[in-house]
């Protein structure tokens, strides 16, 4: 089994919409699990917390992601982006306009210098996406 390098997001109270969002763009297999579940916090108001989260999207992609537990700190948006990129464009329009739905583009997804198509664009949950179609390669 190969070494896998899986983003993993971490929100303050609302990791599990944030992971339905996600599962409603992507597909895929979703688990969760609380706080409370596996005992994790002496807190009761963290109980219904998301301790772990993971999306298996079926074609080897994983997206992870937690709430932030009230005793650490949270810092939001512009400490991780995610880059979706390949070469099938259809699918990889589909997630944009799912991410893009009530978020805010701020590089609209066209064709790029280098020839790619591409876009950036920051979801309803603050989270910054990276999209990169590949174009054709001259050699």
């Amino acid at each position: 089994m190969p070494t896998n390098l899986n983003p993993y997001i971490s929100f303050r109270d609302n990791a599990k919409d944030a992971m339905a969002f996600y599962k409603s763009v992507f597909g895929g297999e979703l688990t969760q699990s609380t706080f409370a579940e596996f005992h994790a916090s002496e807190d009761p108001a963290e109980g219904d917390k998301i301790m772990h989260s993971a999306l298996t999207i079926g074609n080897g992609m994983v997206l992870m992601a937690a709430d932030t537990p009230n005793s650490m700190e949270y810092n939001p948006g512009n400490n991780i982006s995610i880059s979706l990129s390949g070469e099938d464009e259809t699918e990889l329009r589909g997630y944009w306009d799912g991410l893009a739905d009530g978020g805010t583009v701020t590089v609209p997804m066209e064709k790029a210098p280098w020839g790619d198509v591409f876009g950036m664009l920051t979801d309803k949950f603050g989270i910054a996406w990276l999209v990169n179609v590949s174009g054709e390669r001259s050699e």
